[in-house]
Formats: structure tokens, sequence, C-alpha cells
């Protein structure tokens, strides 16, 4: 069934099939889907029902429907599970993601499912990778690879590439170790199955020694994602200061955490400062939530301290308040299209701190171009339906200097944040908006100021 199938009245299906108890219907039409479609209507149906799924999957099904469920529902799945079925299915997971499962645990029920693990290697494996701290290659990798000893022969090398075959799920490299583990390269299959004349030959004569790209364990997520797309890599080698294989890195792995990272700067450059799910708590809700409006707040208050500073200007000419919403407006709106660009190219690294000058100056030339294009229709406009120089000029005028001004501050300020270690995202939120709402109406208040004093009203 395709993942566009799984509808509402699909859905009513399978739930129509629970209360009937068709086995038949759940084996057919269920079970037999992806693991990623099963976890999706997990997520869909209640907790009861989605047990009851669960336990008629094959073992190896509902461990990899486990690691296919998004973080807030296996959380709330997993707490229905007991230690001894979760160990059940993180025997049959890799340690990757067996990690990010035993994650979701409060940690004595972590400590529970570990001590009821068959595998004892593979809870040593896990208990070692659980060390590392969240978002650093090391929580990252899984101990399943494939590698072989540079003095082997090719017979000795694919008999052990045939077992630790058995125990990887995707065959991306096969690592070339010396004596110590220490990482020498990488294994050709093409020149292994083509180029070796007996399977005596000796891997040392086969294997590419060229550097390959590695991270260490405490190397960022972040890093490790730019890494693998600037080199086009699907899998990423993780090694210790003495240069030792510790484990991999794979693409499914960084895809999600460019995911995350997609969503927190959405989340961010919205204003929700916390990880959050939309049936998360009131309260959790509003913790998240309510920072950057109290930013907004005060940020709309000292606009009105503005606007009241100026309230003279608006009994000479009580019009000027009818620009105050499309000042502010284009203010935001060049501040937020700017920082979103300059937050892009510091995630990709396609911008560094040592371009700021120059950064700054195609900007200057963007709000340039920009800012006298919307400034000549605003100044037709006006022309054309007001009778007043002084408003005309004044509006035209304090739109041009707010779109260079918003320009350079929404570049200017990611940059400086990035500079500071703070995420730049935070300057494609209500701190950009705020700001140039402020800036902005006291540019145009003071251009109005200097016009109606040169064209006074008659």
């Amino acid at each position: 069934m395709a993942e566009s199938e799984i509808n509402k009245e699909f859905i009513i299906e399978v739930r129509q099939a629970l209360l009937s108890r068709d086995s038949r219907f759940l084996n057919d039409r269920v079970s037999s889907l992806h693991p990623a479609d099963i976890a999706e209507i997990l997520d869909i149906v209640n907790m009861e029902e989605a047990k009851t799924i669960y336990r008629g999957l094959h073992e190896e099904k509902q461990a990899d429907v486990l690691a296919e469920l998004e973080e807030d529902v296996r959380e709330r799945f997993l707490a229905a599970l007991s230690p001894k079925e979760i160990a059940e299915q993180v025997d049959l997971l890799e340690t990757d993601d067996a990690v990010d499962l035993l994650a979701d645990l409060p940690e004595r029920k972590q400590e529970q499912v570990i001590a009821q693990l068959e595998d004892k290697e593979h809870a040593e494996d896990i208990v070692q990778l659980l060390q590392f701290e969240e978002g650093t290659a090391g929580a990252l990798m899984g101990t399943e690879l494939v590698k072989v000893n540079v003095n082997w022969t090719v017979n000795t090398a694919v008999k052990s590439m045939r077992k630790q075959g058995e125990e990887v799920e995707d065959v991306y490299t096969v690592y070339v170790v010396g004596d110590d583990d220490t990482l020498k390269g990488a294994l050709s299959f093409k020149r292994l199955f083509f180029s070796a004349s007996s399977m005596q030959n000796m891997i040392a004569d086969l294997y590419n020694d060229a550097p390959l790209e590695t991270v260490t364990p405490g190397t960022s997520d972040e890093e490790v994602v730019s890494i693998m797309k600037k080199y086009d890599l699907v899998v990423i080698p993780v090694v210790d200061e003495a240069n030792k294989l510790l484990g991999r890195i794979t693409i499914d792995d960084v895809v999600d955490v460019m995911q995350e990272e997609a969503e927190k700067d959405y989340a961010m450059a919205s204003g929700i400062t916390e990880k959050v799910e939309s049936d998360d708590s009131v309260w959790l809700l509003t913790r998240a939530r309510l920072p950057w409006l109290l930013i907004g707040l005060v940020g709309g208050v000292l606009v009105a301290m503005v606007i009241a500073q100026y309230e003279h200007q608006l009994t000479v000419d009580p019009k000027m308040a009818f620009f105050i919403p499309l000042i502010a407006a284009m203010g935001g709106n060049v501040g937020v299209q700017s920082s979103a660009i300059v937050v892009q190219g510091l995630a990709n690294q396609s911008i560094q701190m040592a371009t700021m000058a120059g950064r700054l100056l195609k900007e200057l030339g963007v709000g340039l171009v920009n800012g006298a294009i919307c400034a000549g229709l605003i100044l037709v406009f006006n022309m054309l339906t007001s009778d007043s120089m002084a408003l005309s000029y004044t509006v035209s005028i304090a739109l041009f200097a707010v779109i260079i001004f918003a320009g350079l501050f929404g570049t200017f300020t990611p940059l400086v944040l990035d500079r500071l270690k703070i995420d730049p995202a935070l300057a494609t939120g209500p701190f950009i908006t705020t700001m140039n709402d402020i800036i902005g109406l006291l540019i145009y208040f003071y251009v109005g100021m200097l016009m109606y004093e040169m064209y006074p009203l008659t």
C-alpha cells in the first residue's frame, strides 16, 4: 500500500478490524506495510489500538516500527511497554537506533532494559554510546560496520566480511584497519573482486590508502552534517584522537539531524524557544512561547512611546498616522528577508565572518535598489492622492531610509550572534521585526519633522 493510501478511510477500516478482531485484515493490510507507514498509523490511533497492532507484528518489524516513530509518540508508546518487551526490540536494533530509543526512557527504565538485553556485547556498545553528549557525533554513531585488517589475505577478508555483514543492515564502505584498529583507508568492492588475481593477494595491495574524511566523538552533529554535505558522503567513520576506528555515521542519521535543525530554526524564527509538540501541556506550551511574546510586548510599548514622543507631529498632520503600518511592515519584511538569507548562509557555511564587510556592502546595494523602487512608487501614489508635498516626501524618504537600515540590520545581527556563539536563527524572529518597528518609526517621524518644516501646511 502506498503512503498516500493511509487516509481517513483506511484508518476507519483498521479500527473496524480491531473491533471485530479481524486478524486477516491486520496481517494482510497492516503488517505488510513499511515500518514508517505502520508508525504513522500508530500515531493516529489511540494507545490501546496501537498496542494491539504493534503486538501483532513480527519481532523484527516491531523493532523497525519503534525506530520510525516520532519522538513524542515513541515516548508515550514506550511508557506502555514493559522493560522486557522493550529489551526484546533493542536486541534487534542497530546501536545508533537503540541509543535513540533508550534516550526516550527515564534513567531507571533504561537500566532495567539494558539489564535484560540478551546480547551482552550489544549491551556494552549501547552503554558506551549512551555516555556521549547529545548533539555530538558520538551520540549519532553506530558501532556496526565492516572492517578488514590491512595484513589479511583476500580469502581471510572475504570470510570475515561475510560474518560481519550479518550484523550490518547496510554496508556502505569496508574499512581497512591496522593491528591496533587504527584507520588506514577503505577497500573498494570492485578492486577486491576484480583486481585480486588470487585469494591469497594481500589487502595491503588492494585498498585505497587515501585519507578519509573522519570525525571524532566530540564533533558537533551540525559539523558532521556540514562535512557530509560538502563531500557528498553517505557514511563517515568516527575515530578517536589516536585515529582508532570507533564507529560510523550513516546518511539516514544525518537527515534526521537536518530535519531537527530545520524544525528548531523554524520554531525559533517564530518565537518559540523550546521544542514542543501540539499535544504538550498548557504550561509547557506557554513557557516555550511566552518569552518572545513578552519581548514583543516590550517592543510594542516602546513603539507606543515613540509615537507619543512625536504626538505633536501627528497633530500637525494627522494623515501621517495612515502610513505608520506601512513603515513598520516594510521594515520588518526587509529585515526578516535579509536575516533569513544570512542565517541560511551561516548554516551551510557559505558565509563566513571574514565576508561581513562584503555582505553588508552587497546588502547596501540591494537596499538602495529596492528602496528606490518602493519609495518611487509610494511617492507617485501620494502625489496622485494627496495635496501635501510634505507628506509625500516624508513617506518616500522615510521608506527609502527604513528599507536600507532594515536590510543592513537584518544582515549584521545574525553575523554578530554567530560570532557570539548564539544561534543566529534568533535574528529571523520577533527580535528583528520589533527593532525595525522602533527604529523605522523614529526615522519616519524625524524625516516628517524636517519635511514639515521645509513644506509647512497652509
